[in-house]
């Protein structure tokens, strides 16, 4: 299905898989920045999980560029994508930086209650997010079906 997309398409994909990859990293220190600072350093599976979010989240990005010729579609809200990313973001953000986190349970339960749900809450975004493309994929596949008038009688 996606190598049926146009180039403009495509090019919106890699543009917004760059920007979310970024939004993601430098909004949770996980690339150093002088804006956010990062009192643990990211894990091991942050990366991954960052990477597979920016590459699902501009894929449904592009899903919805409309491609030429096409006759617009029906508008549905879909949350699921936004949810996705927001659980990924949360994932790998420090658990200590997490101001929510360290509101409801302050330094030390961030750590010990947070930190280990993070890898859960990775898994559940990324789910979340391919469930929304999928959607969107099989959507722009399908074809209304025209219903047949009354026959004779």
């Amino acid at each position: 299905m996606l190598s049926t997309w146009s180039a403009r398409r495509s090019l919106v994909a890699s543009v917004a898989t760059l920007a979310t990859g970024l939004f993601i990293s430098l909004g949770t220190a996980m690339i150093a920045n002088p804006v956010i600072g990062r009192s643990i350093p990211p894990t091991w599976w942050s990366w991954p999980v960052m990477a597979v979010t920016a590459l699902l989240s501009g894929l449904l990005f592009a899903t919805y560029v409309r491609e030429p010729g096409a006759v617009p579609a029906e508008s549905q809200v879909n949350r699921r994508g936004a949810v996705g990313g927001a659980l990924s973001f949360f994932a790998v953000g420090c658990p200590v930086c997490n101001k929510v986190a360290l509101l409801l349970l302050g330094s030390a339960g961030a750590v010990q209650w947070f930190a280990p749900i993070q890898p859960y809450l990775g898994i559940a975004g990324i789910a979340l997010l391919a469930w929304a493309l999928r959607t969107r994929l099989a959507g722009e596949r399908s074809c209304p079906l025209s219903v047949p008038g009354p026959g004779p009688a």
